[in-house]
């Protein structure tokens, strides 16, 4: 009998990542290690470096987020809430599946952390490394780009009205202390 290997789907189905939820807001509440760190210098580009410098004025220093930000305050500057995005691992890496042919979500802070409002409500202050940052009142929905990049069943899921509360797509930040955050650093909630 000959054996027939099954590929993984490129895009996680409704029932996997449904079937996901428990663990992944199973997560630690606090001292996670940040296991990766995303730098974005443009629009689609992408390096993972040892270390941020992040700032209150600048945001991540040389990121796009002064240049090209997609909120902005009434008088045209970047708005700070989203200064850092913090995405969990779990969401990562049930999403994220063809990581040759397909860009990293981007998110400066990846990290095995239960990143739900229940734990992490806003205006709570995180340390990651050095620096000091806030969550956001912005929600972070993942956009179109998810949906061509991850698949229009996870792109759902995320934004169920059910799973709001759970922040699958991330939690947005606003940098209240100038630091630098590096891979291995924990993520600690204050």
């Amino acid at each position: 009998m000959e054996k027939i290997e099954r590929e993984t789907p490129k895009y996680a189905t409704t029932a996997e990542c449904e079937a996901a939820l428990e663990h992944i807001l199973a997560a630690p509440n606090s001292g996670a290690t940040i296991r990766q760190l995303c730098f974005r210098p443009d629009f689609g580009r992408r390096t993972f470096p040892d270390a941020l410098e992040m700032t209150v004025n600048h945001g991540i220093i040389g990121e796009r987020w002064t240049k090209k930000p997609w909120l902005t305050l009434p008088n045209g500057k970047p708005d700070p809430r989203i200064q850092v995005s913090i995405l969990s691992q779990r969401v990562m890496d049930l999403c994220w599946r063809d990581h040759k042919n397909t860009v990293h979500p981007g998110d400066p802070i990846v990290v095995d952390m239960n990143l739900s409002a229940a734990n992490l409500p806003v205006g709570t202050r995180l340390s990651a490394g050095s620096a000091l940052l806030e969550v956001s009142d912005k929600f972070n929905t993942a956009c179109i780009k998810w949906r061509d990049r991850y698949g229009n069943d996870s792109l759902r899921w995320i934004n169920k009205p059910d799973n709001r509360d759970f922040r699958l797509r991330g939690i947005l930040c606003k940098i209240v202390q100038d630091g630098i955050v590096k891979v291995g650093d924990q993520l600690i909630k204050l």
